[in-house]
């Protein structure tokens, strides 16, 4: 305005007309209007709070203020979990048949890693592990399975990429299995390692990672090879059998597998170049956050069972006895953490009881007490000596 000074940095005008407050004097008065904003913000917030409270508790002055009130959030039903209920057993995808992961033994039972994780899901549903039927699917029907409602749940070592998760429709929901690619050969070939196969025949599955991963990894190295690409697992592994090819990629695991079935499993070396991340693990539809977390924490219950020392044949008598408020809290004796799910408070009890903890399911079907022998490798508990990468999200 004509005649007034400019405001300065520093300096504010005195309202009542007697000219320019010193710069102390400005700081004063922003502190004051600081101090009434922040005073008239708490007393909103006492006031919003004291809405949620229901019991009074006193402080020292003799004043009465509002306790917390704890509240429970009521989950969103699950229509999934709905229909399974309604339908009286849970529709499990599973690979059609791969020693040590999932496959029928000489009296048509379902046997296996994934197959255990799909009664784990039945008993934790259920309190009964058989209450599931197993849906054999070959690698090209897994997410159209899960996609028109034929199955619930996708427990059939698939890995968990960003094309998967981003651009069909269904959601991961946690890791079971950290495998690697890698490659067999014959011991005759006196091969040390996969770089050697230059100009070699290499037997692989069609509209596979294995296959991508195979093709990238000779690529950047600049080496020349034939791809013999079959349309399944299964023709894969005849092809190398019969010999048309000089050697046969895939999973780690499933390479493991696969030399069980040979006639001669002695004769054959799997290769120590893993030239892949396969973090294998269960998948569902999208779409349905409440089923998401019924799978995802089943496989954290059986993960943190190990890691808590409850076991199959333990679990009972620790839901009854144990005073560790991890365990009680897992097998539902603190907390309604069930509920939370949609499921009872002996949810996680009643799958350990089940299939066992995740070192028992592991060394039944793919460890010591298996045909595969495999070492638990990146598949050792975080704490173990030495560590894996199995780490189970807390219940709390």
């Amino acid at each position: 305005m004509p005649g007034q000074e400019p405001l300065k940095w520093g300096v504010v005008q005195d309202p009542g007309g007697q000219g320019q407050v010193r710069d102390d004097e400005a700081r004063m008065s922003m502190k004051a209007i600081w101090r009434t904003a922040t005073a008239a913000s708490l007393c909103l917030a006492v006031a919003a709070c004291g809405r949620d409270r229901v019991a009074d508790e006193t402080v020292p002055d003799g004043n009465q203020i509002p306790a917390p009130r704890t509240t429970t959030i009521e989950p969103i039903a699950s229509p999934t979990l709905q229909t399974i209920k309604r339908r009286g057993r849970l529709n499990c995808g599973v690979h059609e048949g791969l020693v040590g992961f999932a496959y029928t033994d000489n009296r048509g039972q379902w046997r296996g890693f994934d197959v255990d994780f799909c009664r784990a899901m039945a008993a934790a549903i259920f309190n009964d592990a058989n209450a599931v039927r197993f849906v054999p699917l070959a690698i090209g029907q897994r997410f159209e399975a899960l996609e028109d409602g034929r199955i619930d749940v996708l427990w059939r070592n698939t890995s968990w990429t960003m094309t998967r998760d981003a651009g069909e429709g269904v959601s991961f929901a946690g890791i079971n299995y950290f495998d690697g690619q890698g490659f067999m050969v014959r011991r005759a070939l006196t091969l040390n390692s996969a770089v050697e196969l230059k100009g070699a025949r290499i037997c692989v599955q069609a509209g596979s990672t294995s296959e991508l991963n195979a093709a990238d990894y000779f690529r950047s190295r600049g080496i020349d090879y034939r791809a013999v690409v079959l349309p399944s697992e299964e023709a894969a592994r005849q092809a190398y059998a019969r010999e048309d090819c000089d050697a046969l990629t895939a999973d780690i695991s499933a390479l493991a597998a696969t030399r069980t079935t040979l006639s001669n499993p002695e004769q054959h070396a799997i290769l120590p170049d893993v030239i892949s991340k396969e973090a294998l693990g269960p998948v569902v539809r999208r779409g349905d956050e409440q089923w998401t977390a019924i799978v995802r924490w089943t496989l954290n219950a059986v993960i943190l069972a190990e890691e808590l020392g409850v076991t199959r044949a333990t679990v009972t008598a620790q839901a009854r006895d144990s005073t560790d408020p991890r365990v009680r809290r897992l097998l539902g004796v603190e907390g309604e953490f069930g509920p939370m799910l949609g499921l009872s408070d002996a949810w996680a009890r009643n799958a350990i009881g089940a299939v066992g903890n995740y070192g028992e399911i592991f060394n039944r079907n793919l460890g010591d007490d298996s045909a595969l022998d495999l070492a638990r490798g990146l598949n050792a508990q975080w704490n173990a000596r030495p560590g894996g990468l199995i780490y189970a999200l807390p219940i709390r």
